[in-house]
């Protein structure tokens, strides 16, 4: 007969096996395991440094592709813009090197650029908008109106100054005094809506507004951006909107134009101004303007095109 002391000695034999069996199982589980994590950490660094490499390749070529169109941009803007003038706006998100690319382009093309506007933060600002409202009512010229359609800030802004600062394209003339213009930047600039340097804005014929990569849609600020421009075009003999493809996407102020029928039927958009062929192309498209044609172009999901051909001159 079994006594319980062997019935207990029994039973801890019994559990040290499958201690031991689970210490050992665990080990070459252990093991298998680390030697598959291995495995995939040398397959991912494989993966990663191909896919680094690509990116360089890629990186390079446009790199290449940049030098070779800013090398050629004579030969293909020049003069295509000969005896036009030009009025630069910026948006508060516009990159600077993007604004002096833009202007060096216009500049190959033999624009006379009258201007650069920087719009700023408060211009965009839905919580200035009936205070910037009230500024613009009180600025408009004696004799002038402003276009009835034009109730939110963006198209009311870019409704007076198209007036004021672009030229009547059916005469090529102003359509105000210099007083008259002065007033209404000196206004708006006083009002933290605008901002310029001290050589005098002139009126011009064509506009581009600059962007950046999309400026905060939650506040409907890529929408005045659009209306804005949309605004500034119904005065002008042509108006593009160019920036970067952030700005095309979602509710960015160029995705906005080209979601609306009629602005995209007006404005010509450029989202890829970040490269050299965005540059070519925003000259480009004034000239289409000109000819009253309207585009979409860059890489953005609602491009198009990626440029366009040289219109006649």
């Amino acid at each position: 007969m079994i006594s319980l002391r062997q019935h207990a000695i029994s039973i801890a034999a019994i559990f040290l096996a499958l201690a031991v069996g689970v210490v050992l199982g665990s080990q070459t589980l252990a093991a298998d395991m680390l030697s598959g994590l291995r495995s995939d950490k040398s397959d991912l660094r494989e993966q990663v440094d191909t896919l680094t490499a690509q990116n360089e390749r890629l990186s390079g070529q446009l790199d290449a592709a940049d030098q070779f169109i800013a090398g050629s941009a004579g030969r293909i803007l020049g003069g295509t813009l000969a005896d036009r003038s030009v009025v630069v706006f910026t948006t508060p998100d516009a990159d600077p090197a993007d604004v002096d690319g833009v202007s060096r382009a216009l500049e190959t093309a033999g624009a006379a650029v009258t201007g650069r506007i920087s719009l700023a933060d408060g211009f965009v600002d839905a919580g200035e908008g009936d205070r910037m409202r009230s500024a613009l009512t009180n600025i408009v010229p004696a004799g002038a109106q402003l276009r009835t359609g034009a109730v939110d800030q963006g198209s009311m802004a870019g409704d007076l100054l198209g007036l004021t600062l672009l030229l009547d394209p059916a005469t090529g003339q102003p359509r105000s005094t210099p007083q008259e213009l002065a007033l209404v930047l000196e206004t708006l600039r006083g009002g933290g809506f605008l901002a310029y340097g001290d050589i005098p804005v002139r009126p011009a014929q064509l506009a581009v507004v600059v962007t950046g990569n999309g400026l905060a849609s939650d506040t409907g600020q890529g929408a005045t951006i659009a209306r804005f421009t949309g605004a500034v075009r119904d005065r002008a003999a042509g108006a593009v909107l160019a920036g970067r493809v952030g700005a095309a996407e979602g509710e960015g102020s160029i995705g906005e134009v080209r979601a609306q029928a009629p602005l995209a039927a007006t404005v010509s958009t450029v989202d890829n101004i970040d490269r050299e062929i965005g540059r070519v192309t925003t000259v480009l498209a004034l000239t289409e303007q000109l000819a009253g044609g309207s585009g979409r172009y860059g890489t953005g999901p609602t491009a198009t095109s990626l440029t366009l051909v040289a219109m006649p001159r």
